[in-house]
């Protein structure tokens, strides 16, 4: 079963959701933790670094390195290599437990990123070499040994899986350079009964939702470190699963994130099979065979395969829509000065997912800034090559016209710092405005190169809106719903049943920063809901015609 059978057997619609089966069993939930029983491990809580930089900045940079390359002088490059805080800190502001709610007489953990019915089926293995330690004054610096660990979440520390430098395995099933070159790696992989309990067959899409909003606050936290940092999605599946010892039938790995640059990495020990011991998720482990077909559509062999598929697609984004001549809206987001400065730490602390919105409009400028922070782009290894603009939009500066781009400097140094791939490749923006203040209510295309909003259907929607999310309130007293839609049959065309994955992951991705950009201000909530798919692809028509959603999020005045 390929990639688009697969999305159309797993719709969701007013039919198929009333017709869903019984309750959930609760005696049989999984448990959100993957415990291993016959492990040691490496504690990493002595030392957790917060990013000080303001999330709003964190979340805007493409990727440092780049950043760099296009501002500053791209010889001066003097950093520290990342550490064992590195990995600590990128781990915890990831998937760490950040806070407990008390709720009656328990108390609820809470990790750094949303997921699907807090569920937490994304987990994250660090591939790394000898990395040095910092420690406290007086303190003798602990170094993390060459290996392959598991982040455990409940007590902050690394199960050892394997010793030694296994750098050279991920670099020969990845066949990628910015991989090879890494000092660390953290793979993110999806167990997927632990989604499936609740969700069933689209367990598959949400790994790739769930997955690629923990994976923003890994970018943010490892660009605020200072580090180079981007999304790997070309590997050979099975190579990857052999070297963290899981089985791709219940757990299966999805990305790769390369983290700084040094030294190309060592050839890796012969690979010797694990098979590590782990408690049970729960009394009765269901398989959903859906899942597994769709996870083997779009596997790759070895990093032979996986360099020929990320250099397969084209230059120019797919999957997205021209724009149209609807009347357009500039942006007015605030400048670096005047924007929010809370810390990417307290904003990952603070970050919910909002349950109940008040009906009042939120600020023009605030959703301008968030959209202009978050939707620029996502650092990828199928974007590298991207760099040729979209007609229409090539150059376009804040007005969309090519000559303000050239002549304008303070135009010209933001598309510098954007970068030369365009801010979407596989996916478009649209809203439904419901309440934002100076902005006419209405459905719009959201176009990031040129920073513009483009109307399509101006009215009140906040019933059709709450209608489009499953019927959940939330979605009409949101004060904005923004959906991610694609066109599947333009990305599997391009990518393989494999560009399915990498459609889903820019539109979570992108929803991550989303998240991130939106709890940086004082008075924003917001969360992701899910859709009846044709449904949302209806309310945007014809602009969205033959798109699908990918995401849908929405943001708003919390209650």
């Amino acid at each position: 079963m390929g990639a688009l059978e697969y999305h159309e057997r797993t719709k969701h619609s007013p039919r198929s959701v009333r017709a869903a089966g019984p309750g959930l069993d609760f005696e049989n939930k999984p448990r959100p933790y993957k415990v291993y029983t016959d492990r040691p491990t490496e504690p990493l809580a002595e030392r957790i670094r917060p990013p000080q930089q303001p999330a709003l900045a964190a979340i805007a940079e493409p990727t440092p390195d780049g950043w760099r390359a296009v501002v500053d002088d791209p010889a001066d490059d003097a950093r520290v290599g990342p550490d064992r805080e590195t990995v600590t800190t990128c781990c915890y502001y990831a998937a760490g437990i950040t806070k407990e709610i008390a709720l009656r007489d328990r108390t609820k953990p809470f990790r750094a990123a949303a997921t699907t019915g807090a569920l937490y089926h994304v987990d994250l293995y660090v591939v790394c070499g000898d990395l040095e330690g910092t420690g406290r004054a007086g303190a003798v610096p602990r170094g993390l040994p060459a290996g392959v660990y598991h982040f455990d979440p409940r007590t902050c520390s690394l199960d050892v899986l394997r010793e030694g430098d296994y750098r050279g395995a991920l670099a020969a099933a990845s066949g990628d350079d910015a991989v090879a070159d890494a000092p660390l790696s953290v793979v993110a992989t999806s167990t997927w009964w632990r989604n499936a309990w609740k969700y069933e067959d689209r367990t598959f899409r949400h790994a790739f939702w769930d997955s690629g909003t923990t994976l923003a606050n890994l970018l943010a936290v490892a660009h605020a470190l200072d580090y180079r940092a981007e999304v790997v999605a070309g590997f050979a599946d099975r190579p990857v699963a052999e070297l963290l010892g899981v089985d791709p039938d219940r757990e299966a790995p999805l990305e790769i994130v390369p983290i700084g640059t040094g030294d190309a990495a060592p050839a890796a020990p012969a690979l010797e099979p694990i098979d590590p011991e782990t408690e049970p998720l729960s009394p009765n482990e269901r398989e959903f065979p859906l899942i597994q077909e769709a996870w083997r559509a779009g596997t790759l062999e070895d990093g032979d395969d996986a360099r020929a598929w990320r250099e397969t697609g084209p230059a120019e984004p797919i999957g997205t829509r021209e724009p149209g001549d609807g009347d357009r809206i500039p942006l007015e987001p605030v400048d670096a000065e005047t924007a929010s400065s809370r810390p990417l730490h307290r904003t990952i602390r603070r970050r919910g997912s909002c349950r109940e919105y008040e009906r009042e409009p939120i600020s023009f400028r605030k959703l301008s800034t968030v959209l202009d922070r978050a939707v620029r782009g996502v650092p990828m290894d199928v974007r590298r090559e991207s760099s040729t603009p979209r007609t229409g939009t090539a150059g376009a500066g804040r007005n969309g016209d090519p000559d303000e781009a050239s002549g304008d400097t303070a135009s010209a140094e933001r598309h510098a710092r954007r970068g030369a791939d365009p801010p979407l490749s596989f996916v478009d923006a649209y809203l439904v405005v419901n309440a934002v203040d100076g902005l006419p209510s209405g459905a719009y295309h959201y176009h990031p190169r040129a920073g513009e909003l483009e109307l399509l259907r101006a009215g009140e929607f906040r019933q059709e809106a709450a209608h489009l999310a499953l019927d959940q309130p939330l979605g009409g007293d949101a004060a904005v719903c923004l959906a991610f839609l694609t066109d599947l049959e333009e990305v599997v065309d391009a990518f393989g049943d494999r560009g399915y994955r990498v459609a889903q992951l820019e539109a979570a991705l992108t929803a991550g920063r989303l998240y991130l950009g939106t709890y940086a201000h004082r008075r924003l909530g917001g969360t992701g809901l899910t859709f009846y798919d044709d449904v949302v692809s209806d309310f945007f028509a014809p602009r969205a015609t033959e798109q699908t959603p990918a995401f849908f999020y929405t943001m708003g005045r919390p209650a």
